[in-house]
C-alpha cells in the first residue's frame, strides 16, 4: 500500500510508546487515526485529545466504518498482540493490508535518512538525546522515540523539512531487520529476550545481520568491547566508542555539586566543556554516541555543546520526581540486570554515603527465570531491595518462578523484604526513606506520583 491511498489507519494495541509515535505521524498527516489498547492509560488519553479514536474492549462493532475499508485503510499491529485477537482476525480475513510497527519504521528509512539507535539498553536515551540535538539544529529531524522526552512531552517529532528520521531500533521479535538504517549507533548487546531468541548466541547473530542492513555511504557507531561482530557491506564506515576510550570518547570528565561536564573528542572535530542539561553518569556514554550521529550528519560543536546543555531527559528513565536535601525519589524503567547495574552504579556515584533504596517489579517470567541471579547482583550493589510480584506483560505464570528467586539470591548485608503491589502504598506511609528508586518496566510506575507525595509530606 502507497502512502498516498491510505485515507485510516488502525492501530491493534494503540498504547505502546513506539505505536503511539507513528499514530501521531499518521494523526499529522490529516488521517483518520484509531485502534484498540487493553486498557486506559495517561499516553492514550494524550492520543484521544490528539484526535485519535480508541477504544478498550475487543470488539469489531467498536472499529470506526473508515477503518472497514481494506483498499485505504492500513492496520498496524504489536507483536504483544496474541494472534488470537478478534480484531486483528477481523482485518486478517478482511484482507487488509496489516504490517508491525517495524515494518511501517522500515518504510521510513527508506524514504528519508534513518538515525536508528540499537541495543539492549540505552537506546531510548540516546535515540531521545540525538534527536533533541538534531531538531535544535539547523539539521533538523523527524524522530519516533521509545519514551516521552521532556524537552516536547512527546515520543514523535516532526519536521516538514528534514530528510533525517531518528529511530529506536528494537531487537524484540527481530523488529529492527525491517530497517535500512543510513547510520546507527548500538550501545549493547547484553542478551535477552530469551524466550524470543533462544540462546545468546541466536540475540549476538541478529545483532550481526542488523549491520548487514545500514546502507553503503552511511556508518556503525558501536561501543567499545561488545560481544558481537559487526558484517557491513562496502562503503560503510565504523567507529566505536565509550566513556574512556574510542574514535569518539570523554575527557576530563569532571562530576561535582551535581553537574557533569566533560570533553568530546572525536575524528571530526573535539568539543570543548560540555555540559550535561541531565546530570547523570550513566548518560556519558548515551552523550558520545548522540553526539557523534549528530556530528556525522552535519551538526556543528556549538549545535552540539547546546543540544547536551538543554536535554531535559526522558519520562521513566533516570527520572527524577523528588530532590532535595532530605530526599530523593526516582523512577527509572530498567528492566534487564545490565541497566540495573548502571543505574545502580550511578545512583552510587551521585549519593555516596547516603542509603539508597529500590522498590523492584521484575519484568516476564522468563526474563526472571532467565536472569534472577544477575538481578540479584545487579540489585546487591544497594543497600536495600525491596521486591514486588513479577508483571507478566505478555506471559502466563512459569511454575517455581517468583520474585524469591530473586530474593534468595541477593547478597549477604543487603536489607531486604517482599511485598504485594497493592500493599506498596501502606508500606511508604510507615516508612522514611533517604534515596527511593523504584525499577522496572511494568505498572508499578502508576504509583510513583503517589508514593512522591507521601515522602515530599515527611
Amino acid at each position: 500500500m502507497e502512502i498516498k491511498d491510505i485515507k485510516a489507519v488502525y492501530f491493534v494495541g494503540a498504547g505502546g510508546i513506539g505505536m503511539s509515535a507513528i499514530a501521531r505521524y499518521f494523526i499529522s498527516k490529516g488521517m483518520v487515526v484509531a485502534g484498540y489498547d487493553k486498557t486506559p492509560s495517561d499516553l492514550t488519553r494524550r492520543l484521544e485529545k490528539e484526535g485519535m479514536l480508541i477504544h478498550y474492549e475487543e470488539n469489531v462493532d467498536e472499529i470506526p466504518h473508515a477503518c472497514k475499508n481494506a483498499k485505504s485503510c492500513l492496520v498496524i499491529y504489536t507483536p504483544a498482540v496474541p494472534a488470537t485477537h478478534k480484531e486483528l482476525q477481523f482485518f486478517r480475513e478482511g484482507g487488509f493490508e496489516i504490517q508491525k510497527r517495524a515494518q511501517v519504521l522500515g518504510t521510513l528509512t527508506r524514504q528519508h535518512k534513518g538515525l536508528c539507535v540499537a541495543g539492549t539498553h540505552g537506546k531510548t536515551t540516546t535515540s531521545t538525546i540525538c534527536a533533541h540535538i538534531m531538531h535544535q539544529s539547523h539539521m533538523d529531524c523527524n524522530a519516533f522515540l521509545g519514551g516521552i522526552s521532556k524537552n516536547y512531552g512527546t515520543n514523535h517529532i516532526l519536521s516538514d523539512d528534514s530528510d533525517f528520521v531518528v529511530i529506536e531500533a528494537d531487537e524484540f521479535d527481530r523488529s529492527f531487520h525491517w530497517l535500512r538504517p543510513w547510520m546507527t549507533v548500538i550501545t549493547s548487546t547484553d542478551p535477552d529476550h530469551l524466550d524470543i531468541y533462544g540462546t545468546k548466541e541466536a540475540y549476538l547473530e541478529s545483532f550481526r545481520h542488523y549491520t548487514t542492513l545500514i546502507q553503503a555511504g552511511g556508518a556503525l557507531i558501536i561501543h567499545k568491547d561488545l560481544e558481537m561482530t559487526a558484517d557491513v557491506q562496502e562503503g560503510v564506515r565504523v567507529y566505536e566508542y565509550s566513556r574512556n576510550e574510542g574514535d569518539f570518547h570523554a575527557e576530563n570528565i569532571r562530576i561535582e555539586n551535581g553537574e557533569i561536564t566533560f570533553d568530546f573528542i572525536s575524528p571530526v572535530e573535539n568539543v570543548y566543556g560540555v555540559q550535561m542539561g541531565q546530570p547523570v553518569p550513566i548518560n556519558i556514554d548515551n552523550s558520545i554516541a548522540a553526539m557523534a550521529m549528530a556530528q556525522l550528519n552535519g551538526c556543528n560543536a556549538e549545535e552540539l555543546k547546546y543540544g547536551i546543555k538543554t536535554y531535559h531527559g526522558v519520562d521513566r528513565r533516570f527520572d527524577f520526581k523528588l530532590r532535595d536535601d532530605r530526599h530523593v525519589v526516582l523512577s527509572d524503567y530498567a528492566h534487564h540486570p545490565q541497566e540495573i547495574f548502571q543505574s545502580a552504579k550511578s545512583l552510587k556515584e551521585l549519593y555516596a554515603g547516603r542509603k539508597i533504596t529500590a522498590l523492584f517489579q521484575p519484568h516476564l517470567y522468563t526474563r526472571t527465570r532467565d536472569f534472577y541471579k544477575d538481578f540479584a547482583s545487579a540489585l546487591s550493589q544497594l543497600d536495600e531491595v525491596i521486591l514486588c510480584d513479577i508483571y507478566p506483560a505478555r506471559e502466563e505464570p512459569i511454575p517455581g518462578v517468583t520474585s524469591q528467586l530473586i530474593y534468595d539470591n541477593l547478597a549477604e548485608g543487603v536489607e531486604k523484604s517482599m511485598v504485594k503491589k497493592e500493599d506498596v502504598i501502606e508500606l511508604v506511609k510507615s516508612r522514611d526513606f533517604d534515596v527511593l528508586v523504584v525499577l522496572g518496566a511494568g505498572d508499578l510506575d502508576n504509583y510513583v506520583t503517589q508514593i512522591t507525595n507521601i515522602i515530599k509530606e515527611k
